[in-house]
């Protein structure tokens, strides 16, 4: 089992910028990857973004995301960072964090966190 904790959710307005964290724990040699999810009010969730604990740490996003947001993993403090500059109203989501694995290219998440609130004030 891998736990997963997310923290750094909160209100900002357009424009801004905000830095989630997701601290990892337990049997993290379990995963390969890990990433975030989000869930707009009333949407589907959506990967948004995931980077390769191997690989030199490969990271991929959702094309809604590229050049504004960023992920990085520090690797001694088992946690993972999203980075999201120039927000906009539309990345009013829940934000979660995921573990998992890299199967045939895909992502596959097995594990998730609670989940942190981003709102984006126009």
């Amino acid at each position: 089992q891998v736990q997963l904790v997310e923290s750094g959710g909160g209100l900002v307005q357009a424009g801004g910028s905000l830095r989630l964290s997701c601290a990892a724990s337990g049997n993290i040699f379990s995963i390969n990857a890990m990433g975030w999810y989000r869930q707009p009010p009333g949407k589907q969730r959506e990967l948004v973004a995931t980077i390769r604990i191997i690989y030199g740490g490969r990271t991929d996003y959702a094309d809604s995301v590229k050049g504004r947001f960023t992920i990085s993993r520090d690797g001694a403090k088992n946690t993972v960072y999203l980075q999201m500059s120039s927000l906009k109203s539309d990345d009013t989501a829940v934000y979660y964090c995921s573990g998992g694995r890299y199967s045939d290219g895909n992502y596959v998440s097995e594990y998730q966190g609670q989940g942190t609130q981003v709102t984006v004030s126009s």
